[in-house]
């Protein structure tokens, strides 16, 4: 009967620790979901704003170069003699090329129907990376954002997620913009 006893206090012990730990995880992804969708919303919000600086911070390492590179290629074509040390520099500081670039680029977001008329559900969360799924009624698919965790912030992957399709379209876009703008 001792023996008996013993088992079901064990069990009874590893079930509440089980418990315990389920809760933690649970409570674990809950913070985590908000932390991504806080960083998110905060990169919609601060563009909507016009507040760049903080969206150019909320994004990946990744997006940075790329925009860089980009903006790069896009002046190399125009035949405008600028390095790509310059025009980084100039998205550090937030300069004219950083600032055109920012406000064109929100000119062609609608930011009423991401912020007001999307819905937002939180799709996987793993250790470093992350997924929001933001549809819209008169969207086909919805997009799915990407967020990488970078130095324990959770942060906006804008080319992870729309870079590898839409690249073509983004180079003209960026090709008339600077055709339409004086950036130096």
């Amino acid at each position: 009967m001792h023996r008996f006893l013993s088992i079901i206090l064990v069990f009874s012990i590893n079930c509440v620790l089980i418990f315990n730990i389920c809760e933690a995880h649970a409570e674990d992804n809950s913070k985590s979901t908000d932390l991504i969708l806080d960083s998110a919303e905060k990169f919609f919000i601060s563009l909507e704003n016009g507040e760049y600086e903080i969206v150019w911070n909320l994004l990946s390492n990744k997006s940075h170069k790329t925009i860089i590179n980009d903006v790069h290629k896009a002046l190399e074509k125009m035949n405008r003699d600028i390095n790509k040390e310059d025009i980084a520099e100039d998205f550090k500081s937030g300069g004219v090329m950083f600032n055109n670039y920012w406000s064109s680029f929100r000119s062609t977001i609608d930011m009423e129907m991401i912020l007001e008329h999307s819905r937002w559900k939180m799709g996987f969360i793993k250790k470093h990376k992350a997924e929001i799924i933001i549809s819209n009624k008169k969207s086909e698919q919805p997009a799915r954002l990407r967020m990488l965790k970078e130095n324990e912030v959770w942060k906006v992957g804008l080319v992870e997620t729309f870079w590898n399709r839409k690249r073509m379209k983004f180079m003209h876009f960026i090709s008339n913009l600077f055709n339409k703008e004086q950036i130096i």
